[in-house]
């Protein structure tokens, strides 16, 4: 019987060799660990307080003293920048911990029972992909009143219908298996096989649409700061930052422009890493 070589390379090598040969990938993956790391050690890394209001210096261009310039209150723009990371952080983390596991336990159910179980659960997912996400999310919103932790309930109701759909397309082709046949003829139930067979081969595909939502998550939590339905005053937050600045934009560039390239940089470096994700885990590769 044959056996592996020891210089067959581990799952950690691979994805090291992917993301060298990727520079792209290697880039989004840097800026979303720069993202943890500034959220993380966001108290060490501003210069300023955040929430420090001087009138006296309102609306002064970036400087040595103000690297980002000030906001008109006079609070330093780049430490808000930072801890509206950590606003960030939480937002695309909370999400992704509730859209994950409902999404696919909704998906492999609907996927291995098919029938009724397959129509209800598919046509519930129908029905919250029709609105668009972020119309979808001011409805939630309004009805649950402005604030952090509700944005985070709203957007993670409108999320999790493309990975009910992935995991019960993953679902749907894995039940055929052999292998599922023989645990079947083994006596193992429906929930032992969905728990411990099934899911976990649904795992990754659903972790490359996760990587790849947080993009829309984080420009659905920005709109619902601009339009003042998230992070609430004087808690910072780039979609926030973005709207009370709209006002001076033509004088003070800086209020719109600099939060406005964190969101477009983070964005872009998630759709990066998730692309790079899919191809990682893409049998074909």
């Amino acid at each position: 019987m044959s056996t592996a070589s020891p210089h067959s390379p581990t799952l950690l090598q691979r994805a090291l060799r992917h993301l060298l040969r990727n520079p792209m990938t290697l880039a989004g993956s840097a800026v979303a660990a720069l993202l943890l790391l500034v959220a993380l050690a966001a108290p060490l890394i501003a210069t300023h307080d955040p929430l420090l209001q001087d009138l006296a210096a309102a609306l002064r261009a970036p400087s040595a003293a103000h690297w980002c310039g000030t906001d008109e209150y006079g609070r330093d723009v780049f430490s808000r920048l930072v801890f509206g990371a950590r606003t960030t952080l939480y937002i695309v983390a909370l999400v992704t911990l509730v859209v994950g596991p409902v999404g696919l336990a909704v998906g492999t159910v609907a996927g291995y029972f098919g029938g009724w179980v397959d129509s209800l659960f598919m046509r519930i997912t129908d029905i919250f992909i029709s609105f668009p996400s972020l119309v979808l999310a001011l409805a939630f919103v309004a009805a649950l009143g402005p604030g952090l932790e509700h944005a985070v309930i709203a957007i993670a109701l409108t999320s999790w219908p493309p990975i009910a759909r992935l995991a019960r397309a993953e679902t749907r082709t894995l039940r055929q298996a052999d292998f599922v046949a023989a645990v079947q003829l083994q006596g193992a139930g429906a929930a032992r096989i969905l728990l411990r067979h099934v899911a976990p081969l649904c795992v990754s595909s659903v972790l490359v649409r996760l990587t790849m939502n947080m993009a829309g998550i984080i420009l659905t939590a920005a709109g619902l700061g601009f339009l003042g339905l998230g992070a609430q005053p004087p808690d910072p937050e780039w979609g926030a930052m973005i709207s009370a600045g709209r006002r001076y934009m033509m004088e003070c560039w800086w209020l719109v422009a600099m939060p406005g390239a964190a969101i477009m940089l983070v964005s872009l470096a998630f759709n990066l890493l998730g692309d790079g994700l899919r191809d990682m885990f893409d049998p074909r590769s």
